[in-house]
């Protein structure tokens, strides 16, 4: 079986429900973390997956605010990598990123300096008058004019009609992928159906090249996944006077504490990058190495979508800071409002939900929220395998990493979810 049948750029898109606690975790809860032996079924599936024949190493974590996470880590960075993975490990986080992209977005809005239905072409002019696909994927040249502008809203709900080069098919999608409107990487080899060629260099000039082409459905009609995190990193630049990279650093990764979070991996610490892998008839083969790896150097730009490297005890530190309303470590790093604005449901009324990853649920600021017994459950996974979510209705949050695409090949998210949601209902009928 070939590579490209196995590794399908489609695949990568079926990440699977948020692993959420929902409505039956209780403010209660009995913490007993700090221990492995506090996360049994947690600990016993990252054990059943670790070894010869599964995974060189994973690690998973539970937590709620005020304390530190509980970490189960297990296993190496790498087949051929003797280091032991952890806590402190480094991971492609993928569409990770976009959560931390759409929050940032929605601490503009709060400073006053973006507005959620303000039109993307304030901001951006390329963008004020464009054309949209008759058919989805359809042809480029049967168009009409959008009903109606872009909006902050709709480039962090995915709602704005931009298409992804990663989901498209036909005309598009080969214009994505001719003009170098590729936001993302994953290694310095031809990867069949994983890698597209070039990245035009430079976000303003991504940015711009994206308006001069059709949009794949009327702004605000229908969930699509997107490029238009990527664009929301170019207006977060345009509105700050500052690159992505560094407004990132300045107003989130540094005051949060989360200083292993980058686009590019420093040489000194390629030591602590794990390996990706593209999952081959049951076999691991490593794309990505840390000694020659493709996040050695700069990327072309820093993708809001789909760029960072992070840690798991950075990640929680993210997830910490959103469940204790923009607090940490006794330090307010963003608006409470800004927090509860971009883990709430900020979809247009009357959008079409029916192809949302996952299943219909609401959406916030660049992450999926659950209904029903998952209300309140915010967050989203990353191509090569994590995951990280938070419960804001009970401020635990917890998160699965490990490197492998496409991330659904094995039943491993699944099992995870249901280990966590067991392991924390009976941490709920421990003793207070």
């Amino acid at each position: 079986m070939s590579l490209s049948a196995l590794i399908d750029r489609r695949l990568i898109l079926r990440l699977g429900a948020v692993a959420g606690l929902g409505a039956a975790v209780m403010p209660r809860l009995a913490w007993a973390v700090g221990q492995p032996a506090a996360l049994p079924k947690v600990s016993a599936l990252v054990d059943r997956w670790t070894g010869t024949g599964k995974f060189p190493g994973m690690v998973a974590s539970v937590g709620m605010a005020g304390r530190e996470a509980s970490f189960v880590a297990r296993g190496a960075q790498g087949f051929d990598d003797g280091t032991p993975m952890g806590p402190d490990s480094l991971f492609r986080i993928y569409s990770m990123t976009k959560p931390i992209t759409g929050i940032m977005a929605m601490q503009l809005v709060e400073e006053g300096r973006l507005s959620l239905d303000q039109p993307l072409a304030d901001v951006l002019p390329a963008w004020r008058t464009m054309q949209v696909q008759d058919r989805y994927d359809g042809a480029l040249d049967r168009l009409h004019p959008a009903p109606r502008p872009i909006t902050m809203r709709h480039l962090v709900t995915h709602t704005s009609g931009i298409g992804y080069s990663i989901v498209q098919t036909g005309p598009i999608r080969d214009a994505y992928v001719r003009q170098g409107l590729v936001p993302g990487r994953i290694s310095r080899i031809e990867v069949p159906g994983l890698t597209y060629g070039p990245t035009v260099r430079g976000l303003d000039h991504f940015a711009d090249r994206l308006a001069t082409l059709p949009l794949v459905a009327d702004p605000g009609t229908r969930w699509s996944y997107s490029m238009g995190l990527d664009v929301m990193g170019r207006v977060i630049e345009v509105v700050t006077g500052k690159s992505f990279d560094a407004y990132l650093a300045e107003a989130l990764f540094g005051p949060a504490g989360m200083a292993s979070t980058t686009f590019t991996v420093p040489r000194a610490q390629a030591r602590r990058l794990t390996t990706n892998y593209g999952a081959l008839g049951g076999v691991l083969v490593p794309i990505d190495p840390p000694e020659s790896s493709v996040y050695l150097d700069p990327p072309a730009f820093p993708f809001g979508g789909s760029g960072l490297v992070s840690t798991p005890r950075d990640y929680d530190r993210f997830l910490r800071l959103l469940a204790q309303g923009g607090v940490i470590d006794g330090r307010r790093v963003l608006s409470q409002r800004a927090v509860a604005l971009g883990t709430s449901n900020l979809l247009p009324d009357g959008v079409d939900r029916s192809h949302m990853i996952g299943g219909p649920a609401a959406f916030g600021a660049g992450g999926r929220i659950g209904l029903g017994a998952e209300a309140g459950v915010f967050g989203w996974s990353g191509a090569a395998g994590t995951v990280g979510m938070v419960d804001m209705n009970h401020a635990i949050r917890s998160q699965l990493f490990v490197q492998f695409m496409p991330s659904d090949a094995t039943p491993l998210l699944p099992e995870f979810q249901t280990a966590l949601k067991a392991d924390v209902m009976a941490l709920l009928e421990k003793p207070a």
